[in-house]
C-alpha cells in the first residue's frame, strides 16, 4: 500500500456515474497527476481524497489509515486551489505563517519554519509585500508555501498554474518540481494539460468518463497507450484500420489501405483480429523501409521548432507528419513524400 490509496471508489449524482469503481496507488515522495478532460470526474475524485465528498462506496487510506469518514481538517491532506485564496490585506510571511498560528505553534517555531519555508520557495525578497503587488507566479509560490509549512502527509494541487500565461506556466512547473524534491512531500496534481503532465510528473493516471484508462509513467503512457482514448489525449497520434495477416518473430504483419504494416506484437495479438496501428507524427523517417507509406502534402503549419504538415494518403487517409525545423526542407504543399515508420514505433491496440 503506498502512502495514498483510493480503493475501489464509485460517485454518482442522480443519474449520472461520475466515478465508477476508480482505484490508484500514489508512492511516497512522488509527483502523481490525475490526467483527464474537462468532466471526466477528476475534480469529483480530488474532492473525494480532501475529504468534501463523501464516495458512494469504496475507500480512502492515508498509508494504513482508512480516512474514508474522516472531515477534512482531519486528514493529514493539504490542498493548493486554483485561485490561490491568499489573504490580501496580509503580507507574504503573515500569509505562510498563518496556519501555525490558528494551531497556537510555539513562536520560535513559527518563526523558524516560515522562514525556511520562504526560503526553500524563494519568497524571502517578498516576505513584507502584500499578495495584490505580487506577480501571478509569485502568488503561486505563496499558495505553496502555506500548504508546505503545514507538512501535510499528501498535497494535493487543483489545476495551480491554469491562471498563467505560457511562459510563466513553464517557468512554475520548474519552480513546483524543485520545491517538491526539496520538500519530499508528495504531490497529487490534477489538471487537464498534457504538457504539465508529461514534464512534472512521476506517473500519470488518465481518466475519461469516471473511469481509469491508463496508470504508468509518462514516457510510457506517451509511447504503449493502452488504448485509443490514451493515445489520442496525450499527443498527436495517426490511426489506421487494419488486420493481422500473420505473426512471427514477434513481429505482426497488419494489412491497412496503405499497404502491410510490421508492428512488435503483444501477447494478446492474434491473426485475424481488427486492430487499429497508431503512430506518432514525429516518429517518421523519410526514408523506404519496412514500413514504407506514402503521402500528398496539403498544408503546413510552422512552431518554431518544428513543422506540422497535414496530409492525405493514396486511400485518402489524413494524416500528420511532424519535423524538426532542419528537415523542413523535406516539406512542401503540394509534393507528395514517402516515409517509413520503424515497426517499434507502431503502437496496436483493439479496433473500437
Amino acid at each position: 500500500m503506498g502512502i495514498l490509496t483510493v480503493k475501489d471508489v464509485s460517485k454518482s449524482f442522480g443519474q449520472a456515474k461520475v466515478l465508477d469503481n476508480v482505484s490508484i496507488t500514489v508512492e511516497e515522495d512522488e509527483i502523481f497527476f490525475i490526467l483527464g478532460p474537462s468532466g471526466c470526474g477528476k475534480t469529483t475524485l480530488l474532492r473525494i481524497i480532501t475529504g468534501f465528498l463523501t464516495p458512494d462506496s469504496g475507500q480512502v487510506y492515508l498509508g494504513e489509515r482508512d480516512i474514508t469518514g474522516l472531515a477534512p481538517a482531519n486528514r493529514n491532506i493539504g490542498m493548493v486551489f486554483q485561485n490561490y485564496a491568499l489573504w490580501p490585506h496580509m503580507t507574504v510571511w503573515q500569509n505562510v505563517a498563518y496556519g501555525l498560528e490558528v494551531k497556537k505553534v510555539a513562536e520560535d517555531m513559527i518563526k523558524s519554519k516560515t522562514d525556511r519555508v520562504l526560503e526553500i520557495t524563494k519568497l524571502a525578497p517578498f516576505r513584507d509585500k502584500f499578495p495584490p503587488h505580487l506577480s501571478g507566479g509569485q502568488q503561486q509560490r505563496v499558495a505553496l508555501a502555506r500548504a508546505i509549512i503545514a507538512e501535510p502527509g499528501v498535497l494535493l494541487l487543483d489545476e495551480p498554474l491554469s491562471n498563467l500565461d505560457a511562459k510563466l506556466r513553464e517557468e512554475m512547473r520548474s519552480e513546483i518540481k524543485r520545491i517538491q524534491k526539496d520538500t519530499g512531500i508528495t504531490m497529487i496534481y490534477v489538471t487537464h494539460d498534457q504538457k504539465e503532465a508529461m514534464s512534472l510528473g512521476d506517473r500519470i493516471t488518465v481518466m475519461n468518463e469516471g473511469r481509469i484508462m491508463q496508470t504508468g509513467a509518462p514516457v510510457e503512457l506517451y509511447s504503449r497507450p493502452s488504448n485509443r482514448f490514451v493515445a489520442s489525449f496525450l499527443g498527436d497520434v495517426n490511426i489506421l484500420p487494419g488486420k493481422v495477416a500473420a505473426l512471427s518473430g514477434g513481429l505482426a504483419e497488419i494489412e491497412t489501405s496503405e499497404g502491410r504494416l510490421k508492428a512488435a506484437a503483444g501477447g494478446s495479438i492474434s491473426c485475424g483480429q481488427d486492430v487499429e496501428v497508431a503512430f506518432r507524427p514525429e516518429n517518421v523517417l523519410f526514408r523506404r523501409g519496412a514500413n514504407s507509406m506514402k503521402c500528398k502534402i496539403t498544408g503546413i503549419e510552422y512552431y518554431g521548432e518544428t513543422f506540422r504538415a497535414d496530409c492525405l494518403t493514396p486511400s485518402g487517409k489524413a494524416i500528420q507528419l511532424k519535423v524538426f525545423a532542419g528537415e523542413s526542407r523535406r516539406l512542401a504543399a503540394g509534393s507528395e513524400v514517402e516515409f517509413d515508420v520503424e515497426p517499434q514505433h507502431l503502437i496496436l491496440f483493439g479496433e473500437k
